[in-house]
């Protein structure tokens, strides 16, 4: 059978922000490439809009007089205090192309963990080994047989997908706390000096493209300008429980975004470094099984730099 758990994400998705209006049948990303005239910095000035038009939207929904709740994640809450339904087991598999940040970028998301839970105790936190960035989603909420028939079609490209990164250098920079009522995030925008016409997008683009030649319909959730790692989801009301303990929250986020915009964005050779390589250390890889909170396989890894 399928899986039936509502997904957050479906609750709670990333609206595309942008504007960009996709035809059918369409590569996605490079439609808003066309939108950008095929520019670095107007697809950086997207990327940039969409992170700060969402986070005021959201910081709205966090102080607004009519806030009813966190929107918590059912499944995790199942699979982080089983109490309540024991032995349950998340039946989504879903299969991905995933960027794993190197050491520095890991470095650095697990500060600011510790920045967030000082301001929510009982954040749920990805680990820092789990912790991914999904470049492209082929499809997601399936059966276990039916992502193993598309990994079948998908498995002579594989090699390709995976090795994009070893290829293009793709620089990503500006590291920013990006958050919803469901989960929180450090965000990245793709880089736009002189060397950098090739761009993240460029690579998401790419990727599509050479999955789309298998005979494989990509079936992502959302198509936005978004380049993000999750650091973490809520489990409960109880941080954000009161006006004021909601206001402490926008603060933090907002003192954290601070820091990283004047200390880290610009650091070269500072304690924490913002500026990711996507392939540094690690090639991109193609996962399938239940990704969700940074679980899963491996089927390839590409080669690093």
């Amino acid at each position: 059978m399928k899986p039936v758990i509502e997904s957050v994400d479906a609750i709670s998705k990333l609206e595309h922000l942008s504007g960009v209006k996709i035809r059918p049948g369409e590569n996605p990303y490079d439609a808003l490439i066309q939108i950008c005239n095929d520019h670095p910095a107007e697809i950086q000035s997207l990327y940039a809009s969409h992170r700060l038009t969402r986070n005021l939207q959201q910081q709205q929904q966090f102080l607004s007089a009519d806030f009813k709740e966190l929107i918590v994640d059912p499944v995790l809450f199942r699979l982080e205090r089983p109490s309540g339904q024991p032995g349950f087991r998340d039946p989504r598999h879903c299969l991905v192309v995933w960027a794993r940040p190197p050491e520095h970028i890991l470095k650095l998301a697990s500060h600011l963990q510790t920045l967030l839970q000082k301001a929510a105790p009982n954040l749920w936190l990805m680990p820092t080994h789990r912790m991914h960035m999904t470049t492209l989603e082929l499809a997601h909420s399936q059966t276990s047989d039916e992502i193993a028939s598309l990994v079948s079609l998908i498995r002579p490209a594989i090699p390709l997908l995976t090795n994009l990164t070893f290829m293009h250098r793709v620089r990503l920079v500006r590291p920013m706390i990006s958050y919803d009522l469901s989960a929180i995030a450090v965000s990245f925008v793709p880089a736009a000096e002189e060397h950098d016409g090739y761009t993240y997008h460029h690579l998401r683009k790419d990727l599509f493209k050479a999955v789309k030649k298998t005979g494989v319909e990509v079936r992502s959730r959302y198509v936005v300008p978004s380049a993000h790692i999750t650091l973490g989801r809520y489990l409960d009301q109880e941080d954000h429980a009161t006006p004021l303990a909601r206001q402490s929250w926008i603060r933090a986020i907002e003192e954290i975004n601070e820091w990283l915009e004047t200390q880290v964005w610009d650091a070269v050779d500072g304690e924490f470094m913002g500026e990711w390589i996507v392939g540094q250390e690690k090639g991109l890889e193609v996962r399938d099984g239940t990704l969700w909170y940074g679980g899963g396989r491996t089927i390839m890894a590409g080669e690093g730099f």
